[in-house]
């Protein structure tokens, strides 16, 4: 089974009352361990896609299953307990707390989760560490480079162990230095924990890595092409 199954997922919005299909007919399978990403112009449904599989919002038509489990038809309280269990996110805009230092940040949803206290900070002080902030524990965002707060960012979305973490456009507003230096980190933590990644990305370099690449156009899967499983990853692109 799957971790992740999509099948004819469709969001429609009213506007000026007329229906803009945002989403038309997706069908989508991931399995556990996959690293993909999705691309494709502005509009063409991506963050929209995201959403709806993070259960941030409900689609119009179609099922979303996770391990077998439909999870658009369940009440807002179950979907938040299993958002928070099971779905880690990284945003462009890493939306930290400006009042709470990076291990408070990191340990914000195990708190949330009901994780004893002391558990939640020895889990996120272990992800600080991992991701190369463990000098950097009582630092506040305002006090972080843009990188340090997507690391932190990064951190805070495995606290919970997820099954699958969904990024969009997680290195957008970071030079190529820092970006790639935090797409290597994803890469690292899906060989070393196994995590589940789906990266909605512009990004051409972060592309010619994957091992899967998903295109929408206009509301649909235009192309999913998967690398070969003996074929190289492509080169990092230089930087200067």
């Amino acid at each position: 089974m799957p971790l992740l199954r999509v099948e004819k997922l469709r969001k429609v919005y009213l506007h000026g009352g007329k229906e803009l299909v945002v989403l038309d007919d997706i069908d989508l399978v991931v399995e556990r361990g996959e690293m993909l990403c999705v691309m494709g112009p502005s509009g063409a449904g991506k963050s929209t896609l995201l959403h709806l599989l993070g259960t941030l919002d409900q689609p119009t038509s179609g099922r979303i299953l996770y391990e077998g489990r439909d999870v658009t038809r369940e009440p807002p309280a179950r979907l938040a307990a299993f958002r928070n269990a099971t779905v880690g996110f990284v945003f462009q805009f890493h939306h930290l707390l400006p009042e709470f230092d990076a291990l408070e940040n990191v340990a914000m949803p195990g708190l949330i989760g009901g994780l004893p206290r002391a558990e939640a900070r020895r889990r996120a002080r272990a992800l600080l560490e991992e991701v190369g902030l463990g000098e950097r524990l009582t630092h506040r965002p305002s006090e972080l480079s843009g990188g340090e707060q997507q690391r932190v960012a990064l951190a805070r979305a495995l606290l919970m162990e997820p099954r699958i973490v969904l990024a969009d456009e997680p290195t957008g507003n970071l030079d190529s230095r820092t970006g790639e230096a935090v797409h290597e980190l994803m890469f690292e933590m899906n060989r070393t924990r196994g995590t589940t990644f789906l990266v909605v990305t512009h990004s051409r370099e972060l592309a010619a890595r994957m091992p899967r690449v998903v295109t929408m156009r206009d509301g649909r899967i235009e192309s999913d092409v998967r690398r070969a499983a003996d074929a190289p990853l492509e080169p990092r692109a230089s930087t200067p």
